[in-house]
């Protein structure tokens, strides 16, 4: 009897790298993973026909393709959820699931790592912080949220707890009396964690279509 696998894509661009990963079943088959200041969206679909070209695929053979919603760059957000909502447009087959980062920052932590307050704190490159707190079974005790420095103290403070994500370097540079079980400080959102996490909601029926995750309205201006 001949065994189907199923082909999982999942890409990022929400922060200052373009990452990319193909997976049969639960297995790795090719990864890309570059920082740029900008540009991420240029180097996406490059990356992902040449990931293709080189494991002799198309999109007709996918059956996930998952998505980080953010928050980060609002031109990387919007670029990553334009790109899988063409695909899918083009697979009628395809399903897509959207995964915000703070899920991802979270289920890279292994058991042992998480504590009483899990808390993802992500870089706004602005005074305030992407904020979200979770429990050790990764349930979430407080959504996510925009917080400045001394909002996040309170809500941490007197409980054990682990700080994970690309803002807790800035977050750490003040002094505080944390009880800090540990601090992994990540550049960016692990694809090969996004990944899974679909694979997951994929085969328990929970995937959600992708959306953006706006936390604040975006920064522009005119020059």
């Amino acid at each position: 009897m001949k065994v189907h696998k199923m082909w999982t894509l999942a890409f990022d661009t929400t922060t200052n790298f373009c990452s990319v990963i193909l997976m049969k079943d639960n297995n790795v088959c090719s990864v890309f993973s570059s920082e740029m200041t900008f540009g991420q969206s240029e180097v996406l679909l490059p990356q992902i026909e040449t990931i293709f070209k080189n494991n002799s695929l198309s999109f007709q053979d996918l059956a996930l393709l998952c998505v980080c919603t953010g928050p980060g760059s609002f031109t990387g957000v919007r670029s990553s959820i334009s790109a899988a909502r063409a695909f899918g447009l083009s697979s009628k087959n395809l399903t897509l699931c959207g995964i915000n980062a703070f899920d991802v920052y979270a289920s890279t932590l292994e058991a042992h790592q998480r504590s009483e307050y899990t808390a993802v704190i992500i870089e706004t490159k602005r005074e305030d912080f992407y904020y979200a707190c979770y429990d050790k079974n990764l349930r979430k005790i407080i959504p996510p949220k925009t917080a400045f420095y001394n909002d996040i103290i309170r809500d941490l403070k007197g409980h054990n707890i682990t700080l994970v994500g690309d803002g807790i370097q800035r977050f750490l540079s003040r002094k505080n009396d944390l009880h800090i079980h540990e601090a992994c400080f990540d550049t960016h959102p692990n694809i090969k964690t996004l990944a899974l996490l679909g694979i997951d909601r994929f085969n328990e029926k929970t995937t959600d279509y992708p959306k953006p995750l706006y936390l604040k309205a975006a920064d522009v201006c005119i020059k």
